[in-house]
């Protein structure tokens, strides 16, 4: 029977499922979360707010974000095999780190092979918590300095911060982190959300899943492009400098990272938030040359192709600003996506089919002649 198929490179433009939990308008730059602007969250909510909305599709009460809380302060200790695995790996790549590191953790979590809904909700729980302490600890381990315990009085922004860091960040710095966080947080079915989405329709485990995003979050096109933002800005110095290595790539036909996106037409919503967050931040931390770079980049990009800055360009100054290393740019990425890869995971458990689409056909024709071997 003819396969009746819409086939598009990349699937751009295909809708593969259904969903609940992000909406996006790219023409007219929406982003929401369970029905929830990005603007209103961003001006408004706390992480912890979105991990539970993202979750449970609605607000938390007070006694159910105070006990969110709670459980993520408590489950932030990693196992100790975890904990020596990142202190024998001080020089490899921090996502090939965090990616075997969040697979090792199904070891040694007594719910690991219990598909029920309520320890699914658990290890969401513990994933949540223990991406965080398994970054902060490999870059503690690898600088040779002292872990540090998470304060349980402080936000999840803050601990992270802290136990990275080693500095308590103040109010400015803090709610800024708190905004990146919540900006990135989930994105509808972006690769890396998709990548878990077919892991967890055959009734994989949640940790494959979640191994399965992190290995396509760390694709140069998908998670790695702040990184290449800030290298670009260190390497041009000065705002002029800036401009004129945007020109001299351009001119050589190559793409500038942190601009144009497969599903914003218009700016990304979540740009508008970080540009903020990165002058606010530069004035702050003494690097507003950052900043500067950054405009002038965007004006240059705007003017000579139409393109607007996505979610990459600015995270990468608010980033550095913040003090996180340039090599753990998008593990922090994955901090962050990691309640939108969970949120996702557990709503194709609640409602699944196994993903399993169909490719069109390019080969050679079906009744190919066999050769024999001597013959060949």
């Amino acid at each position: 029977m003819a396969l009746t198929t819409t086939q598009a490179a990349g699937l751009e433009g295909i809708v593969a499922g259904e969903s609940e939990i992000c909406f996006i308008d790219g023409e007219e730059g929406i982003l929401s979360y369970r029905g929830y602007n990005i603007h209103t969250l961003a001006d408004n909510a706390t992480f912890e707010d979105v991990i539970f909305l993202l979750w449970n599709g609605r607000l938390p009460r007070r006694d159910e974000l105070n006990r969110l809380k709670a459980d993520l302060v408590a489950h932030r200790p990693i196992p100790q095999p975890v904990a020596n695995f990142l202190g024998s790996v001080a020089k490899c790549e921090p996502m090939d780190v965090l990616r075997t590191a969040v697979s090792m953790l199904s070891h040694y979590d007594p719910l690991a092979r219990d598909m029920s809904p309520e320890a699914n909700a658990a290890k969401a729980v513990k994933l949540m918590a223990q991406t965080a302490t398994i970054v902060s600890t490999f870059d503690r381990l690898r600088n040779a300095r002292p872990l540090l315990e998470g304060d349980p009085n402080l936000s999840f922004a803050a601990n992270f911060l802290y136990t990275l860091t080693g500095k308590r960040p103040d109010d400015v710095m803090e709610r800024a982190f708190d905004v990146a966080l919540i900006l990135h947080a989930d994105h509808e079915l972006n690769a890396s959300t998709f990548a878990a989405r077919v892991t967890a329709a055959t009734l994989s485990d949640i940790y494959s899943s979640i191994t399965s995003a992190i290995g396509a979050l760390k694709g140069p096109l998908h998670g790695g492009a702040n990184q290449d933002v800030i290298k670009m800005l260190l390497q041009a110095g000065t705002p002029d400098g800036a401009v004129a290595l945007a020109k001299e790539t351009l001119a050589g036909k190559k793409k500038i990272p942190g601009f144009g996106h497969r599903v914003y037409h218009t700016e990304d919503p979540r740009a508008t938030h970080l540009r903020a967050l990165s002058e606010e931040l530069g004035k702050r931390t003494g690097h507003i040359e950052l900043y500067l770079m950054s405009r002038r980049v965007e004006e240059t990009v705007d003017h000579e192709k139409k393109l607007n800055a996505n979610v990459d360009f600015y995270s990468a100054s608010t980033y550095y600003s913040l003090g996180i290393p340039v090599d753990l740019f998008t593990p922090v990425f994955a901090i962050s996506r990691m309640s939108g890869w969970t949120a996702h995971v557990l709503e194709q458990y609640h409602n699944n089919r196994l993903i399993r689409p169909r490719a069109e056909y390019k080969g050679n024709p079906d009744g190919m002649r066999w050769i024999p071997l001597a013959e060949r």
